[in-house]
This record gives C-alpha cells, sequence and structure tokens, in this order.
C-alpha cells in the first residue's frame, strides 16, 4: 500500500494524555507507509489540554507544511472540533477503518480523529492505514467539499 496524499510527505500528530499510548503506538504504522511524522505532543500520559496539541496539528495541515494530520484523545470530539475550525482543515471522527476510507473518498478529509477510548489498538491501526491509502474520489464530491 502507498500513501496517496500528493502533497503528503509529512505527517502531524497529536492529541491528548487519553491519545498518548495510542499516538506511540500508531507512529511505527505511519513510518511504514515512508511517512516523516511531526509529533506535536503531548510527550507523556499527564493530564494536558487537547487544544494545546490539536491547533498546531491543525495549523500545520491548513497551511500546508503537513499534508496530513491525526489527533487522538479520549471521544475524538474535542481533537476534531479544535480542527475543524482552521480554515482547509477537513476533520474526520472516525470509529472504523470504514468511515475512515469514506472521509477520504466523500469528503477530502485531511485529519483523522480517532476516540482513543472507544476503539482497540488494532483498528486505530487500520483506521490510519485505510485513512493514509485511500484516495479522494472527486467527481459529484468536489463540488460539496467546495461548499465547506
Amino acid at each position: 500500500m502507498s500513501v496517496v496524499f500528493d502533497t503528503l510527505k509529512k505527517l502531524a500528530i497529536g492529541g491528548d494524555h487519553a491519545g498518548y499510548e495510542y499516538k506511540e503506538l500508531l507512529k511505527p504504522v505511519i513510518e511504514a507507509l515512508g511517512l516523516e511524522i511531526d509529533d506535536k505532543g503531548p510527550f507523556s500520559e499527564a493530564s494536558v489540554d487537547y487544544p494545546d496539541f490539536a491547533h498546531p496539528v491543525a495549523t500545520d495541515v491548513g497551511e500546508g507544511i503537513a499534508g496530513a494530520g491525526i489527533l487522538i484523545c479520549g471521544s475524538g470530539n474535542g481533537v476534531c472540533m479544535t480542527a475543524n475550525k482552521h480554515a482547509n482543515v477537513r476533520a474526520a471522527l472516525c470509529w472504523n477503518p470504514e468511515l475512515a476510507a469514506l472521509a477520504r473518498q466523500h469528503n477530502n478529509a485531511n485529519v483523522l480523529c480517532i476516540p482513543a477510548r472507544f476503539v482497540d489498538v488494532e483498528t486505530a491501526k487500520a483506521m490510519v492505514t485505510a485513512f493514509l491509502t485511500t484516495a479522494f474520489e472527486g467527481g459529484r464530491h468536489e463540488k460539496r467539499v467546495a461548499k465547506i
């Protein structure tokens, strides 16, 4: 499998204390796809505020510094809401590989948000792989994405 994002050489990743363990476990999956990882933190399981890490990921994706992002927190909701405040970011909260693929195919999502407390590690790894290796279909979806 290969990465399908046209501009993706670097991926920004971050989250909060609830997502720290998954963040560390997902890095080898991302690296195996040949991507450089820009880890925005956190760097331990100590309690933190997710916006402090979601904003830097979303900023880099929105400005094209990173081709895509992955955010992980307990429910996935907080990081998703934060990321979607940024221009040019389409963050998708997913809980299985099929949704991660559809977020790419139909919505051209560029940030995957993972709810660490609601999916197991193997599912999270499969979601990351699906997200990073699924292309945007364009076509009828193009005009819809343009309206976001």
